[in-house]
């Protein structure tokens, strides 16, 4: 006699069910908020804990760095044990106009503020198009939902033409990649003297041929107790620069507490991702973070990723020689960014995307 369970028939129903709502919402490319916009206040769930506040996130005063070899070595000295102790760190003085700043996030909210049928042409899942409006990335494999629309831009090494930009944000969006870039190159630089390497070591091996932004709006959550702006992560890619506006809510996991990552006006958060842990052979540290939802929103933000996501490379990246020794044996197997980030993006679970690298 065969017998059938009832738990496990409930249970595909539901997943049945929870697929059929997400392609719903997928397939209206309308994002999470025209959800608000609609007056819908059923959200997609998670346990939140307010950030500790004992701890604060290093912040580095990037100013005379250039003019002056003492300043330069004690930004080095700070730049070494941010990224060891906490893979996070705030840069102010980094050179990047505030009009700039304030530009760029007023370009990411006029764009998501659109009419949702303006939107929806740029709407895509298909992240090899170099520009794509999408609500999460990962909707088919999470566990939960994200509040939260993205613009997805490749702007390095081939930005896009001037017509595949939307036309609300096209002028800063490029005016801001190319300050980033500057900025890019000189963190590379510091963090290469950082690792006891020559200034150029990490942009001569092409580190820094790479920009994608991620342009973020997390929408009002009328129950951000349910919720995430973004799920517990850490970042693919070398290194991230973080613009984030005054609204709030990004904390880093230090010493198994979640830390406000509270916003300094000016500040650009900077945060070591797995590849730079992996080349680095473990010196430096990909933190893990998080960003709450909220009900005063929304909050806007704009991360810039340092790698190469279009067109692929086929450069390998492992544990660079210098950082080797007997007594400190390469820790991974060499990787494309192409393998790294397909893994990393195709997890079901929380596991560290570095640990499956792990010689």
């Amino acid at each position: 006699m065969e017998v059938f369970s009832t738990d496990g028939a409930n249970e595909n129903k539901q997943k049945y069910e929870r697929t059929c709502k997400l392609k719903a919402f997928d397939e209206s490319k309308a994002g999470v908020k025209c959800l608000v916009d609609a007056g819908i206040a059923e959200n997609l769930r998670s346990a939140l804990a307010s950030g500790d506040s004992h701890f604060r996130v290093p912040i580095i005063d990037l100013e005379d760095i250039a003019k002056d070899p003492s300043r330069r070595q004690e930004v080095v000295n700070e730049a070494r044990s941010a990224s060891k102790k906490w893979g996070f760190f705030q840069a102010v003085n980094h050179g990047i106009p505030t009009a700039v700043l304030e530009e760029m996030l007023d370009g990411v909210r006029r764009f998501h503020e659109l009419d949702a049928g303006e939107k929806r042409r740029f709407y895509s899942r298909d992240f090899t198009r170099g520009v794509a409006y999408h609500s999460n990335f990962n909707l088919y494999r999470a566990e939960a939902a994200n509040w939260r629309d993205t613009l997805f831009c490749i702007m390095a090494p081939n930005a896009p033409v001037a017509g595949e930009l939307p036309a609300v944000c096209r002028d800063i969006m490029l005016e801001f990649s190319k300050q980033v870039m500057n900025l890019g190159i000189t963190l590379f630089e510091l963090l290469s003297e950082a690792l006891g390497l020559k200034p150029n070591h990490l942009k001569d091996m092409d580190c820094a041929e790479g920009l994608v932004l991620l342009s973020q709006y997390y929408p009002k959550c009328p129950q951000p107790e349910l919720t995430l702006g973004a799920s517990k992560h850490a970042d693919s890619d070398f290194f991230t620069v973080l613009l984030q506006d005054h609204v709030g809510g990004l904390q880093v996991l230090h010493q198994n507490q979640w830390i406000d990552v509270s916003p300094v006006p000016g500040a650009l958060v900077v945060n070591i991702g797995d590849l730079l842990q992996l080349i680095s052979n473990d010196i430096f540290k990909s933190a893990e973070h998080r960003v709450l939802a909220n009900n005063v929103g929304p909050r806007v933000s704009v991360a810039c990723f340092f790698y190469t996501a279009a067109p692929p490379s086929p450069r390998l990246y492992g544990p660079i020689k210098e950082l080797i020794s007997e007594g400190h044996p390469p820790e991974y197997r060499e990787t494309t960014i192409m393998e790294y980030v397909s893994r990393y993006s195709a997890r079901g679970d929380e596991t560290s995307a570095p640990q499956m690298f792990k010689l």
